[in-house]
């Protein structure tokens, strides 16, 4: 036995058989030559042959060394005929070394590829994986996809070089077929993308490099969708987790730049958002990630909130607030030449939910905030109480923020677009700087009064008759700055100067209750310190403010009194006067404007 086995043989440094030289050499002509050249070598008999990258490792030449016992005879099937085959070529198992040789019965069994089945020719590459380099270079990989195209030719309905990118475009009616999930043809052309799934990604890049489809040449529908069939299994099949992106970049670039070529015609928003999902994992290149978001970008009115929820990757965030960013800034972009006013709002309602739900990320940070809140222009929003809420959403689950962080997210408030509602509850909102809060209260006093001056005007002009009738039964206190004012001025004048300020005066009762009612809920929830009670007071004195009115100019009534109670006039009139402790005093003759005064009580 010993004599038998004179030669030892390590394979890729994991294995080593210990075999007869004299039946090795009788079906190897490499291995004869080796071992020729090995015996001029004194160590051969201690330290043996190394043979590095056989192909198959010691699997591959265990079925050799059984070929070469059995004298020449082996079964070959297709299992195993990939692996025979290519052993054969790197040892040389030819006619050159003996008549009854490996290569020739592997030749003669891959000859009748045309003939297997489906199943047996997916095997076949399969099994090609491990030792691909030789598979390719000795055109077993070639040979096996032109069957396997053959098979998918015979059993279509359709070529897959029919569905180009100009057969997809001339007919929407067409490429909203295949997106449809109940069409029946899309159903008979997809019968192969699940059984290809188990191919290797360098496979499938000689796949559509066979058929002139690879990188920047994909421009056909149908390939499109397996890519993406094929990219979304390889992520699943790994469990959610990172996949070698090296392998599949190719691949991803080639699937997008085949969805940004069919464009609208073929994907919705919805649908690219989902290719988006599914490429990012896997090396996308930055051309071909720019392309897809200018396209998602330029639909972004058609996008809903579940859209933009993508997840974040791994980058410090649930959510890839980044992502929407570049998409927002794209379609605003796109917006300066194409888009309505209306889908311009629409995304603006889009956004304010979006920056609602991200608000309770704990690792979002207050410029990515802001980020995606001024990212539109004004015009894209009405009103701005979706933000004011989404603010007040990111400090309640942010309560550690300082005063002046506080205060930087408050800057893409628009306080003349709040409601009265909303600016009455970020008056009493504890988490709001009081700066802020004073700012948006002058800022909707400011708005209303403008506002009343512009009504009052026109409703003059239409009913200025009413106006005098009701106004010779009622009286109020006025208050004058200038001793030298006109009393001789014309009828109309008055009329609307009364009417203004009546409005005017009833304003700034209500405005006052809200004062008070803060003034109030300070004191019984202590919710600001005594610093900061002081420093309330400090803003108050910074505002600019004017002198109190110093004496009467007239006396009016409200319209609800009548002649018959003329004398209770003053006491009315009197309720209707600024209080001079308020921090709202009015003076008629500066412009509609909201003036502040502080006291110190």
């Amino acid at each position: 036995m010993s004599e038998l086995c004179d030669l030892q043989i390590h394979i890729n440094g994991q294995h080593t058989f210990f075999l007869s030289e004299k039946i090795l050499s009788k079906y190897s002509w490499k291995l004869r030559k080796i071992i020729k050249q090995e015996k001029r070598r004194t160590q051969i008999r201690r330290s043996g042959i190394e043979i590095d990258d056989f192909p198959g490792g010691p699997d591959g030449f265990e079925l050799i060394s059984r070929f070469c016992y059995n004298n020449g005879a082996i079964s070959v099937t297709v299992g195993n005929v990939s692996l025979l085959h290519c052993c054969a070529v790197f040892l040389g198992m030819s006619d050159k070394a003996s008549p009854v040789n490996l290569l020739h019965q592997t030749e003669e069994f891959l000859d009748g590829v045309f003939y297997w089945s489906w199943n047996e020719i997916v095997t076949c590459l399969k099994n090609c994986d491990p030792f691909f380099s030789y598979a390719e270079s000795c055109g077993l990989i070639q040979k096996l996809l032109c069957s396997l195209l053959a098979k998918i030719a015979q059993n279509s309905d359709a070529s897959l070089l029919s569905f180009s990118s100009s057969s997809s475009s001339s007919s929407p009616e067409t490429a909203r077929s295949l997106n449809s999930p109940v069409s029946t043809s899309r159903k008979a052309w997809a019968w192969w993308f699940q059984d290809m799934t188990v191919l290797s990604p360098r496979i499938i890049e000689h796949f559509l490099r066979a058929l002139g489809s690879y990188g920047s040449d994909n421009n056909n529908l149908l390939l499109t969708r397996f890519l993406l069939h094929y990219l979304k299994t390889a992520s699943h099949s790994n469990g959610g987790g990172s996949v070698r992106s090296t392998e599949y970049r190719g691949l991803a670039d080639t699937a997008v730049h085949g969805v940004v070529l069919m464009g609208r015609t073929a994907f919705s928003c919805r649908g690219l958002f989902w290719v988006l999902r599914i490429v990012s994992g896997f090396g996308l290149s930055r051309d071909g990630r720019a392309a897809l978001e200018r396209l998602i970008g330029g639909m972004l009115d058609q996008a809903t909130l579940d859209d933009l929820l993508v997840s974040g990757g791994g980058n410090g965030g649930v959510y890839d607030v980044n992502l929407v960013v570049r998409l927002i800034r794209l379609f605003v972009h796109y917006y300066d030449d194409k888009v309505s006013l209306e889908k311009m709002k629409k995304v603006g309602e889009l956004i304010d939910m979006y920056i609602g739900e991200i608000g309770p990320d704990q690792n979002l940070k207050i410029s990515k905030f802001l980020g995606v809140a001024e990212s539109l222009p004004d015009c894209a929003r009405d009103s701005f109480d979706q933000v004011y809420r989404a603010i007040d959403i990111y400090l309640q689950s942010h309560p550690c923020l300082s005063l002046e962080e506080r205060s930087r997210l408050c800057r893409c408030l628009n306080y003349e677009k709040l409601s009265l509602e909303a600016c009455k509850d970020l008056a009493k909102n504890p988490r709001i700087p009081p700066r802020i809060a004073v700012q948006a209260l002058a800022s909707q006093h400011s708005i209303i009064q403008a506002a009343e001056f512009v009504n009052d005007d026109h409703s003059t002009l239409s009913s200025s008759s009413s106006y005098k009738s009701i106004n010779n039964n009622y009286q109020m206190v006025l208050y004058k700055n200038n001793d030298n004012l006109e009393t001789e001025s014309s009828t109309d004048d008055k009329e609307d100067v009364k009417v203004n300020l009546e409005r005017m005066q009833w304003r700034v009762v209500e405005l006052e209750k809200v004062c008070r009612e803060m003034k109030a809920s300070t004191v019984t929830t202590r919710t600001l310190p005594l610093r900061s009670h002081r420093r309330c007071l400090k803003i108050y004195d910074e505002l600019p403010h004017h002198p109190p009115p110093r004496r009467p100019l007239a006396t009016l009534a409200p319209p609800h009194v009548s002649s018959l109670d003329k004398r209770r006039a003053p006491i009315i009139a009197n309720q209707f006067q600024p209080n001079p402790r308020s921090p709202f005093l009015l003076n008629i003759n500066s412009p509609p404007s909201c003036h502040f005064q502080s006291h110190r009580h």
